[in-house]
């Protein structure tokens, strides 16, 4: 029976019944150079990853490399990090809240039945319990059912759709007519007879990254406006945040993967988005406006619909409007794609937060009843 190889960071190794070895890397760098050809989505993408690795310096990396002992050939990579919450040690994916969705990339050629994923998530967890760190809770959120064409393995430690958010897809088919022909209530030739009436009106996608970093500003600019108008807080111009944005940028510029675009006239720059694209797919990430003197051409509805077809002629034909179930998004006819979120106690001091996840997994099942205990909650806080 082949044994499951823990190579540990202290460099001692855990054996177990398994033909699966699990190494930990603390240096995305390093990690980056395996699996560099698999299946991933967009969020797994090296542009992605390493500006989140860079940009935010208050964590410390974890990333995770599956190989079959028995081909010694790599079969996944989870990429991570670990900190401190309230005295317990949490792992998760590579996040803090800038990405739709999270999951390993993987091999190519990796087939995965059900009991290979269940042997996968298992060796991970085994080998996370056996690290010296003294971890307590593993956290796994927005996972998708797929990744690429392949099966996620580690949806396997969780319940389908158990995730709170949910991601919102618009498959165009190749005609593009068709597809505006089926939103035409939205009135987007309208909304762009109207907005070209102004001197100089023009859409644009930067095509050199001084132009996207530009862009990118005014999108910090026209959100941090929108949320004082709406008494939200709003983060993502501060440091660490605006460094990766401009990073993934500047990474994924040249290929393609990183999208900035805009409406603009005489008067300035009056609707901004950023989106990343990964083959046929486009995620839209944020959106600005200039506020409510456009609002005769409803223009963060149009700046997403133009570079919807700049992007249709490029040959992207899925369009994933980002989480979050805004009305408008049922408008462009997008269809919710559920995700999953895991919780697994690697500690006794981890099993209360585990529980406590589990049982708001579980509500996510009555609206209701999740509603009446989100109001409880807060008046209790």
């Amino acid at each position: 029976m082949a044994f499951l190889s823990v190579e540990q960071l202290d460099g001692r190794v855990s054996p177990s019944t398994s033909g699966i070895s699990v190494d930990f890397l603390r240096d995305w760098r390093q990690a980056a150079l395996r699996l560099d050809a698999g299946h991933r989505t967009a969020f797994q993408h090296a542009c992605w990853l390493g500006a989140w690795y860079e940009a935010f310096h208050g964590v410390a990396p974890l990333i995770a490399v599956i190989t079959d002992r028995a081909t010694g050939k790599d079969v996944a990579v989870v990429p991570m990090f670990s900190h401190i919450r309230r005295g317990i040690r949490v792992i998760e994916f590579a996040d803090l809240g800038v990405s739709d969705n999270n999951a390993p990339i993987l091999a190519r050629d990796a087939s995965f039945d059900s009991a290979a994923a269940r042997a996968i998530s298992a060796a991970l967890i085994d080998a996370l319990r056996g690290l010296p760190d003294g971890f307590d809770l593993l956290r796994l959120k927005k996972m998708p059912a797929h990744v690429g064409v392949k099966p996620n393995p580690l949806v396997s430690l969780g319940r389908l759709g158990s995730c709170s958010l949910n991601g919102n897809v618009v498959l165009t088919g190749d005609d593009y007519a068709d597809y505006q022909a089926s939103i035409k209530r939205m009135q987007m030739p309208r909304c762009w007879r109207v907005f070209n009436r102004n001197a100089g009106a023009r859409f644009e996608i930067a095509t050199d990254p001084a132009r996207a970093h530009e862009l990118l500003d005014v999108t910090d600019v026209q959100q941090q406006e929108r949320m004082r108008q709406l008494g939200s807080r709003f983060v993502l111009n501060d440091e660490a945040h605006a460094r990766f944005y401009r990073d993934v940028a500047r990474r994924g510029f040249a290929e393609g993967y990183a999208v900035i675009s805009a409406l603009v006239c005489d008067e300035g720059i009056v609707a901004t988005t950023f989106g990343v694209r990964y083959g046929a797919t486009y995620f839209l990430l944020r959106i600005g406006h200039a506020g409510r003197q456009w609002a005769n051409c409803s223009p963060g509805l149009l700046v997403t619909e133009r570079t919807m077809a700049a992007l249709h002629a490029q040959g992207v034909r899925r369009f994933d409007l980002s989480i979050g179930n805004h009305d408008y998004k049922r408008r462009f006819g997008a269809e919710p794609v559920p995700l999953t979120d895991v919780s697994v106690a690697l500690s006794w001091r981890g099993l209360p937060y585990m529980l406590r996840d589990h049982a708001a997994q579980g509500l996510r099942r009555y609206p209701k009843l999740a509603a009446f205990a989100a109001g409880i909650m807060g008046k209790l806080r």
